[in-house]
């Protein structure tokens, strides 16, 4: 076909879907006449109202929940109302008319949100994308499938909707006769099947499609980027969190600067997956990842001390002795290079990375600037640059950055997850022989 044109186990009560949007339904009508048009709408006491253009290009959000601190509360909030950005409270040049919303949790902020701004919920996906006619009405969606009350399959796996999400707003463009930007929030699924079909849909209906963490594109201490070109040999992220979970974002964290290589990505051609000792093990009878390991444990800010101290003599015997059943991801590319993504729960909090030159000393590091509320911060800023850079792929029809990464780390991440499942073995991906080039632009937020 031618292209178009263009889990917890808590027991929180849940609304029905559709008790909770048929109670907005007899409101809608007069919301929007108490909220009026775009250049009225009410916005936080502390930021001015805006004029925005009559012409701005709409966009449509799909969201399992909107809750405090949920990444849908995030995004919405930040379309919505706006964002600090370089010194200035920055209003996204585009509209957020419709939300979908799959479930409704105590503490909900859904309904909040649509009597502040002229935004409605629709009961169904492909109403949101209509706007309740017949036809796509939107010039882009966002898919926010992140938290809310889902079943896990038996790896452990949460099954957000993501894919279902997705094959929705799809239909809408197939039954309409165009397509429009999409973004996906994290990885596209939990099967490869699914993600790849995710990816080759877009490719079919010939719309831009980014996905992905905030990782790549939040701040780095140092502010460094891998130089495009690279002779990159090896990279290590350190990080923290739990299988299926952070695992993705730490990935991300690597293949943001493995893919600047040299020949760009090649490609995955094994996974395998280890927990407490043998990955230790694995690390220690490499001596290369062993210091690279050390080098990205020294860009962390909260590698825990011994007792009296406020900082630790960076050692493997001391992060093993923090984290005994740390788990470790180690990818084998097609080209030869090396990534190893290590999860440091009890020795860490934070995101860092070290990668190593070939034939030279020289090491590249720094820290992916992750401060998450509401522990260290009262904002999470790291969202603004991934919003930002959905308005640029709205505003130009060009994803900034290849939706083939986000692909390969939702498989390092998958395989990563069957790995362990299967009993830490080592996987062959020839699936993931998915060669691609990163454009030479960085995407990273400078402050």
């Amino acid at each position: 076909m031618s292209p178009l044109t263009n889990g917890s186990g808590s027991e929180t009560p849940y609304w029905s879907r559709r008790t909770f949007v048929s109670s907005l339904t007899s409101a809608a009508s007069a919301l929007s006449v108490a909220v009026g048009p775009p250049s009225t709408r009410r916005v936080l006491a502390s930021t001015p109202t805006v004029r925005r253009p009559s012409e701005t290009k709409k966009i449509a959000l799909i969201a399992t929940e909107v809750r405090q601190y949920s990444h849908a509360q995030h995004f919405i909030d930040r379309f919505l109302e706006g964002y600090g950005w370089h010194g200035e409270h920055h209003y996204p040049p585009m509209e957020l008319v419709s939300l979908y919303v799959d479930q409704f949790p105590d503490g909900d902020l859904s309904q909040d949100r649509t009597q502040r701004h002229p935004v409605r919920i629709f009961p169904t996906i492909a109403e949101a994308c209509t706007l309740g006619g017949n036809k796509l009405a939107v010039d882009a969606v966002v898919i926010i499938g992140e938290h809310g009350q889902y079943p896990n399959n038996r790896k452990g796996q949460k099954r957000y909707p993501r894919y279902s999400f997705f094959k929705e707003v799809v239909e809408v463009f197939e039954d309409s006769g165009r397509a429009v930007p999409v973004f996906n929030d994290k990885h596209l699924s939990t099967r490869w099947s699914e993600s790849a079909e995710m990816v080759a849909d877009s490719q079919r209906l010939g719309f831009p499609f980014l996905a992905g963490s905030s990782l790549p594109v939040t701040w780095r201490i140092p502010s460094v980027e891998m130089p495009w070109g690279t002779p990159l040999e090896e990279s290590v992220c350190v990080c923290y969190g739990g299988v299926d979970s952070y695992d993705f974002h730490g990935l991300e964290t690597a293949q943001c600067m493995s893919e600047r290589r040299a020949g760009g990505e090649s490609g995955i051609r094994a996974v395998q997956a280890l927990r407490g000792a043998p990955m230790w093990d694995r690390i220690r009878d490499n001596r290369q990842t062993s210091q690279l390991v050390l080098n990205a444990l020294s860009r962390s800010h909260t590698v825990k001390a011994p007792s009296g101290f406020t900082f630790p003599v960076i050692s493997l015997s001391w992060a093993e002795k923090m984290s005994p059943e740390a788990v470790g991801y180690f990818i084998e590319h097609t080209d030869g290079m090396r990534t190893n993504m290590l999860m440091l729960n009890g020795l860490l909090s934070d995101f860092n990375y070290a990668g190593k030159v070939k034939n030279s000393d020289r090491i590249i590091s720094c820290q992916m600037y992750l401060p998450m509320p509401p522990r260290y911060t009262t904002l999470a800023n790291f969202f603004s640059p991934l919003v930002n850079n959905i308005e640029k792929m709205i505003l130009s029809n060009l994803a900034p950055y290849p939706i083939e990464r986000t692909l390969l780390t939702t498989g390092m991440t998958l395989f990563g997850v069957e790995s362990l499942y299967r009993g830490q073995v080592r996987l062959e991906t020839p699936e993931m022989n998915i060669p691609y080039v990163t454009p030479r632009t960085s995407t990273y937020w400078r402050a």
